[in-house]
């Protein structure tokens, strides 16, 4: 960084799309002085249901274009792409901190009801090992109903989120749980956008999302390696798309204006 302070420089957060936006006001709430850089690979969406070696790829040549661009910090603000390229990515940049979001299973566990925990996530993060050994870490004391939810993520990227086919395909996808489970995590960064929608199929239950403790992770990072913006720094942020419109952009700036 030459001449710059650790503190300087950009956050960068990037997404298969508009879900990491969820964690984005997560993270600007908590760090309000910090520089995000928003990067939303919508022309890629959704990541969920690509193949490893698909997710992989892109990821890396996102924090690529990140760490050329200036940023100190990034946040895989995707589940599916957490699951499949944080290990590796963190090897290739031992001295970048990079923070993923991982289904918010611990505290569903954690919570004074959990009997049955409905997981709603991506077909991809639903499969691999990662999320298997999370289920069998914190998942031991409840009942996990794993849920794929083929579609919805790529539905969310279509914004309209009141429109009847956006319940109806949630209902096709979990109307069977309504009633039956204590608590939902939202394990797809799209999800916390139709909170509300998923709440009128399964029932008035708490819904656990990433946002938060990947805020948090991101703060203690940033102190321990000197990198955290001074008080004095004007927050700001910018967001940039693989899919360069300014629809696309318009879009984004839409769904961050959305309540998570």
């Amino acid at each position: 960084m030459g001449s710059m302070g650790q503190h300087e420089g950009w956050v960068g957060v990037f997404d298969s799309g508009v879900g990491g936006i969820s964690v984005l006001e997560h993270l600007v709430r908590e760090l309000p002085h910090e520089r995000f850089l928003f990067f939303g690979d919508s022309a890629n969406a959704p990541y969920g249901e690509k193949t490893d070696e698909e997710v992989m790829k892109l990821s890396r040549a996102i924090v690529e274009y990140m760490v050329h661009e200036g940023c100190k910090a990034i946040v895989i603000a995707c589940n599916t792409a957490t699951s499949v390229a944080a290990a590796t990515l963190r090897a290739e940049y031992p001295d970048l901190p990079i923070i993923g979001v991982e289904p918010a299973l611990k505290p569903a566990t954690l919570a004074p009801k959990h009997r049955r925990v409905l997981v709603m996530a991506t077909p991809v993060t639903l499969r691999l090992d990662k999320y298997h050994q999370l289920a069998a870490t914190w998942g031991s004391d409840s009942e996990v109903i794993s849920q794929p939810c083929p579609g919805l993520a790529a539905r969310i990227e279509h914004a309209n989120l009141d429109a009847p086919d956006l319940t109806e395909l949630i209902e096709r996808l979990v109307g069977r749980y309504a009633g039956t489970v204590d608590s939902v995590v939202l394990g797809c960064t799209h999800y916390p956008f139709v909170a509300r929608q998923i709440r009128s199929v399964v029932g008035d239950v708490p819904l656990f999302e990433s946002g938060a403790g990947a805020a948090r992770e991101l703060r203690r990072r940033l102190e321990e390696t000197g990198r955290l913006a001074p008080a004095s720094q004007e927050g700001t942020v910018e967001f940039r798309s693989s899919r360069n419109t300014p629809e696309e952009l318009a879009l984004y700036r839409w769904f961050f204006a959305q309540e998570v």
